[in-house]
């Protein structure tokens, strides 16, 4: 498994690498001039100039590349110019609300998606196959902004169920202490109940939103999973032996079918980590995302590369988690490799 891992982490290097410039270019070529950003609309062409060599833009493409690698060495992501903090701290600040969310969106679509996908499995084309079927395609073609602003009209404007989509909590309530950066997790361990109730109010339509996205591919993935598994000899044979409909479905369908599930799975979770990024300007969502949007639109070169190449981290370790998941349900993983 270790050899696995550290063949797996070699091979992603390039891509980081290639990362890493492609974004440095790309930030370079956008429309707009930060230096005239900053300085403001009644600014005098000296004073912009003033403000492009404060920030090094006036140097030439290939120096600024090298700086920007040099302090990429050193672990500096470079400072916001939009708020004044590094880099790398509000990226690790924001990063546990775009996890709490991501990952209790995902929650509800695994909850949801593989127990459908597995029961429309055992009477195909019956009438709760076809429905999840057309509910999977409708949660595939929904962009997830219009499904937020759907629940958000829905829920909070018409029936008052939802507080106001205006961040993680009301404004008369104090973040609890940070221990994990969950909001809700971190109400828990201290045994802050109200908090907790008003922390999960915030993130249900939120996260409702990403899981109804989610939802798509896990439940037709899962369904098609079981199909072909379900007509495997070794399940007739099961059935031949007397074992219950439950173990079978179960023991030996759903764990022969987990590969291709585990696989979309990690798809989606990439998948989500960037679709949270509308959903968080949505919801005023204080993650990462609404920081990069709101840096891109000020031209803030720091900030957008710092998230590119976070969310570039994110998914190499997300792809070899998945590869040493695949290690540990199936052997032949990893005499293969």
């Amino acid at each position: 498994m270790l050899t696995l891992a550290i063949r797996r982490l070699m091979a992603a290097l390039p891509s980081l690498v290639g990362v890493v410039i492609v974004t440095f270019l790309l930030t370079r070529a956008l429309p707009g001039d930060p230096a005239a950003y900053f300085a403001g609309p009644a600014a005098t062409v000296q004073a912009i100039e003033e403000v492009r060599q404060r920030l090094g833009l006036d140097q030439p493409l290939w120096v600024q590349f090298g700086n920007y690698i040099g302090d990429l060495v050193r672990g500096d992501f470079g400072t916001s110019l939009s708020t004044g903090q590094p880099v790398g701290f509000e990226l690790a600040t924001r990063l546990p609300a775009s996890a709490e969310l991501t990952l209790l969106g995902l929650l509800l679509a695994v909850v949801i998606a593989v127990p459908a996908g597995m029961v429309a499995a055992t009477r195909p084309n019956g009438w709760f196959d076809q429905a999840v079927r057309v509910t999977a395609t409708a949660g595939v073609s929904l962009p997830t902004f219009f499904t937020g602003l759907l629940l958000v009209y829905v829920f909070y404007y018409i029936l008052g169920w939802a507080p106001a989509p205006l961040g993680r909590l009301d404004i008369f309530y104090t973040a609890p202490p940070h221990i994990t950066g969950f909001y809700t997790l971190d109400a828990l361990l201290i045994g802050d109940a109200e908090t907790f109730l008003q922390a999960l109010s915030q993130l249900v339509l939120p996260a409702l939103t990403l899981g109804i996205f989610a939802l798509a591919p896990l439940a037709r993935i899962t369904r098609g999973a079981m199909l072909e598994v379900l007509g495997s000899d070794y399940i007739r044979t099961a059935r031949a032996a007397g074992l219950t409909p439950t173990r079978i479905l179960i023991v030996y369908g759903f764990r022969n079918a987990i590969l291709p599930v585990l696989t979309v799975l990690g798809m989606v979770l990439s998948f989500l980590l960037g679709a949270n990024v509308l959903v968080e300007k949505v919801f005023a969502w204080p993650g990462i995302g609404s920081f990069a949007v709101e840096a891109l639109v000020a031209s803030d070169y720091a900030p957008v590369q710092g998230f590119v190449l976070t969310m570039a981290v994110l998914y190499v370790g997300l792809n070899l988690a998945i590869d040493l998941a695949y290690g540990l349900l199936d052997p032949r993983v990893r005499i293969e490799s």
